[in-house]
């Protein structure tokens, strides 16, 4: 039984969820989300609230019983609050700014790394060694987070490169010689 999908997703002020047939847009005061869902999943939309259901307790139809419910719960939580993910650059000399709206990372390469944030997502360099990521779209602020960090993930000897705010990087000892 998923646990998940039982839950109604509250519906804050100021938040509007519409439906028709699978795609369900959320409207609120940080801006519009739609998404097109599984046509099996049951969704009711009530006042303050919308409900998940499955038609049946197929395994297909139990899989997608808590994910739906999710993605609609971070529609509206997208809508109302936003996401964000950080990133921090450690190294010696690695660095970033911004030029414009794009992105430009300094770390260690023979030319600096130009990232272009596509529509709805916002990036901010508070720090030149700290990156912020922030849009309504939790699986789009992700992926460029992980975009950001892929272009130098952290290594395990000495710690350097892009990680996520608090990750931790497990340290390996280096060669040892007779």
């Amino acid at each position: 039984m998923s646990r998940i999908g039982l839950k109604p997703i509250e519906i804050p002020n100021g938040v509007t969820v519409t439906k028709e047939g699978n795609t369900v847009t959320v409207k609120g005061p940080k801006g519009e989300l739609t998404r097109t869902l599984h046509d099996e999943m049951v969704i009711d939309i009530q006042e303050k609230e919308v409900i998940v259901s499955r038609p049946s307790e197929q395994k297909e139809h139990r899989s997608l019983h808590g994910t739906t419910r999710s993605l609609i719960q971070n529609m509206i939580q997208g809508v109302t609050n936003g996401f964000e993910r950080r990133l921090e650059l450690v190294g010696v000399g690695y660095r970033a700014n911004k030029q414009g709206q794009k992105l430009v990372l300094n770390v260690g390469y023979s030319h600096p790394v130009e990232f272009d944030p596509e529509k709805g997502i916002e990036i901010d360099v508070p720090e030149n060694t700290k990156v912020v990521v922030k849009g309504i779209d939790k699986e789009r602020v992700g992926e460029l987070a992980a975009n950001i960090r892929a272009v130098r993930p952290p290594e395990p000897y000495k710690g350097k490169g892009i990680r996520y705010e608090g990750e931790y990087v497990r340290r390996k000892e280096g060669k040892t010689g007779k």
